[in-house]
């Protein structure tokens, strides 16, 4: 396996593939998946040109399942030593869920002041923050996430059928067809990651704070979110993050899901790559 090790010590799997030339593609994977969530956008950006890579956060999919560091410090560093590891420059973000807060912390805090970051793309992503607090009101109730948390704890592969089944791709809405192998895949990416690792990675997708993060990001960035997004509330994201952001496109999908770059790669994939060329 293609592996690099963190100053820390952890295993970070990554998936390179493409000309060593062209210009390189950083995906960034949601909670609680893996790098092949993206096996779609990595196909397709390799039949265009470009030089396409993936890791799995650590604690999901074929990375360490460590006891330490699920918080977003440590998830931009690990992004930072493959990124350095690889020697990637000029490169593309993309980062979906709470893989885009990844990209937004790692953009902000590794790949811009070391200039290897050309432009950067946010999808149904979690910035600025989804907890609601005094400074966040329109954020979710931590109640929400403390049943994200006993339902994790309850019965981790129910949850992981429960989630894909509903809301993650919207397929609990009137008239939508369920898809059992995308939630036989999410179900699969899930299960090979840590319990630990997803538990308390509920708490750095939900209480990181991002707004200083966007505020010093000046490459081009494209946010995307979907309007009928039940993960990731849009109404205290995307264009909150769109206006903290000093250069950025904010691209709203009408009834997309937050899982569109699954169910509705058509759309998206298109959008992804006028972003890259332009």
């Amino acid at each position: 396996m293609t592996t690099v090790t963190t100053r820390d010590g952890v295993e970070i799997f990554y998936k390179d593939w493409g000309p060593k030339s062209a210009q390189p593609i950083v995906f960034h994977h949601g909670w609680p998946l893996s790098g092949d969530d993206w096996d779609n956008q990595m196909l397709f950006f390799l039949q265009n040109g470009y030089r396409v890579i993936a890791h799995d956060r650590r604690g999901h999919g074929r990375s360490a399942q460590v006891s330490d560091g699920h918080d977003m410090d440590h998830y931009a560093a690990d992004v930072a030593a493959v990124v350095e590891h690889l020697n990637l420059r000029n490169a593309i973000h993309i980062g979906h869920s709470t893989g885009g807060g990844e990209a937004v912390h790692y953009v902000a805090r590794h790949g811009q002041p070391a200039k290897r970051v050309a432009k950067l793309i946010i999808i149904g992503a979690v910035p600025p923050v989804m907890v609601k607090s005094e400074k966040n009101p329109g954020g979710l109730p931590i109640e929400v996430f403390d049943g994200l948390r006993k339902a994790l704890a309850d019965n981790r592969s129910q949850f992981y059928v429960d989630l894909p089944t509903g809301p993650f791709y919207s397929f609990n809405r009137p008239g939508a067809t369920p898809i059992a192998p995308v939630i036989q895949n999410w179900w699969r990416q899930g299960m090979m990651g840590s319990a630990k690792a997803h538990y308390e990675g509920i708490k750095a997708f939900s209480e990181t704070d991002f707004t200083e993060d966007l505020k010093v990001i000046d490459v081009p960035t494209l946010v995307m979110h979907g309007d009928d997004d039940q993960i990731v509330p849009i109404a205290d994201s995307a264009p909150l993050s769109a206006k903290l952001l000093k250069n950025s496109t904010l691209k709203i999908y009408k009834n997309l899901p937050h899982g569109m770059c699954t169910t509705h790669a058509d759309i998206v994939n298109p959008d992804l790559l006028a972003f890259a060329k332009a």
